[in-house]
């Protein structure tokens, strides 16, 4: 296989990767740690973001998860247009926008600004990541190779989401909150440089016409969606969030029931058909939605509960990110013992127990049940998601393998963006509400509503008030973020232990394309 010339998209083969395919992969990981890293390094400037913005609860999690949404709602879009116009030309374009929207985030003045550009970078990032899996489907036809070569892919996810928090602990130690984003640009800047000269170009050369109002239905549905999540997490079962919720869910019906009337649709509604393949897409969304969810509450409970800063809370992270590569490079050597579901039922079971060890964040021993719960569910997740997803580029037909990429990757991106979305506001009326039954006495009226909408705000307003109210109430912050912790830890445990037997059910019975 040449690496400077144009292959389209044909029968799999039996070829072996040659050793410019395997430069080329390590090319392509460079894009999926870049946004891996993007989607963490911010959780740990959360509370410098707080004190210098001022941002609602709200608007804080838009900051944390409209990154995620785009990506999610952009992902088919994007592919799409990869078959089209070619994926490395697609690829290339994105690191270029994904550098430019890091910079402007870096130096955002207000909390809209700093939305505004995370949502810049998602439709960026979602350039970026259906590219890298498409690649690597034609580039590695060998079916152990291309495992192999999925398991690296993976592993730059996990080796992104390691550096993210330790890096971003280094920069904020020394430097605003705006830095973080700035770490990714020196990335893409060789990606734009080495990309061209060692990546191959595939496009589908019989690929029908992009449809602008599927790409439009699927990302209006996304937000429509989560925007009423968030508003019955922060305001209750509201008229707004009402008319939300329908007409995102009608957006949604419209987008699908459109695919199965084009000739080229966004997505290929037959394969959904398959049992095996729906319980796969749908283990690994859940896989995601967990990790994310449980690692937006732990980098908060490391420097707000615990008291560390930025860079000791980034070093505390390290071990559970280890976990996340060992178990990605792990993936190959499980399937020498095990069928792929077994592997993947384990490491959800492993996930589980996990996050069961986490609940013992509000004993004596809180931040050894957190780093030592953490890894072990690292350890369960990594390869769970990344024998998910060779499961998915196995078991639909060559032909197929395109939109089954997209599909997977959608997947996990939403994964993380909902768990943030779903769980994060979950959480935030969990703490809202343990924080109304326990508020100090005597707390003025504004400093209390502060103190209800975000752990950030309760510090900040109890350093302003005078002893022993101000310490009161940084204490009842503090537990009341914990519970919600705690209550994260056993819905995603739950939610884990429900995936592995959908697999052990519905994946075990699969037989491959």
């Amino acid at each position: 296989m040449s690496v400077s010339s144009e292959v389209s998209a044909g029968p799999e083969t039996k070829q072996k990767a040659t050793r410019k395919d395997w430069i080329g992969l390590a090319v392509i990981a460079l894009p999926c740690l870049l946004y891996s890293m993007d989607l963490t390094v911010l959780y740990l400037a959360v509370p410098q973001l707080t004190a210098d913005m001022k941002p609602s609860a709200t608007q804080l999690l838009w900051m944390l998860d409209i990154y995620g949404f785009f990506v999610a709602g952009c992902l088919i879009t994007m592919g799409t247009l990869g078959d089209r116009i070619g994926r490395r030309k697609v690829l290339l374009f994105g690191a270029a926008a994904f550098g430019v929207a890091s910079v402007l985030a870096a130096f955002s003045t207000t909390a809209e600004m700093l939305i505004v550009t995370r949502a810049l970078l998602g439709i960026a990032a979602a350039t970026l990541a259906p590219s890298t899996l498409s690649l690597i489907r034609n580039m590695f036809l060998d079916t152990r190779q291309r495992t192999i070569a999925i398991s690296i892919w993976a592993t730059s996810f996990s080796v992104g989401g390691a550096i993210g928090p330790l890096i971003g602990g280094i920069m904020l130690e020394y430097f605003w909150w705006g830095s973080v984003f700035l770490i990714g640009v020196p990335v893409m800047v060789l990606l734009l440089i080495v990309g061209p000269k060692l990546l191959p170009e595939f496009r589908d050369p019989n690929a029908g016409r992009l449809d602008i109002l599927s790409a439009g239905l699927s990302i209006a549905a996304v937000l429509s969606i989560i925007y009423a999540v968030k508003l019955v997490a922060v305001e209750g079962a509201s008229p707004d969030a009402l008319m939300a919720i329908v007409g995102g869910v009608g957006l949604g019906v419209g987008f699908l029931r459109r695919q199965t009337k084009l000739a080229d649709p966004l997505i290929d509604m037959t394969l959904f058909r398959n049992a095996a393949f729906c319980a796969a897409i749908t283990t690994n969304m859940l896989s995601i939605f967990v990790a994310f969810s449980v690692f937006m509450f732990m980098s908060q409970y490391l420097q707000l509960v615990l008291g560390l800063t930025p860079f000791i809370a980034g070093l505390w992270t390290v071990p559970s990110s280890i976990g996340f590569v060992i178990g990605s490079m792990g993936a190959p050597v499980l399937l020498r013992f095990m069928q792929p579901a077994t592997g993947i039922a384990v490491g959800l079971v492993m996930s589980a127990t996990g996050l069961i060890i986490m609940t013992g964040v509000d004993s004596g021993y809180g931040l050894v049940a957190l780093v030592v719960g953490s890894t072990c569910m690292a350890l369960g997740l990594a390869p769970t998601v990344t024998l998910t997803t060779d499961f998915i580029m196995g078991i639909v037909p060559p032909e197929r393998a395109g939109a089954a990429s997209g599909l997977s990757e959608t997947a996990v991106e939403f994964g993380g963006a909902l768990g943030i979305a779903v769980l994060g506001s979950f959480g935030t009326a969990v703490y809202r509400g343990q924080m109304t039954r326990s508020m100090p006495s005597g707390v003025p009226p504004e400093a209390a509503e502060a103190a209800r909408s975000t752990l950030g705000a309760a510090m900040s307003a109890g350093h302003r008030l005078p002893a022993p109210l101000g310490p009161d109430l940084i204490e009842a912050a503090r537990h009341a973020f914990t519970h919600s912790l705690e209550m994260i830890a056993i819905i995603c445990a739950l939610i884990a232990t429900a995936a592995a037997v959908l697999v052990v059910i519905a994946v075990r019975r699969a037989q491959p394309a």
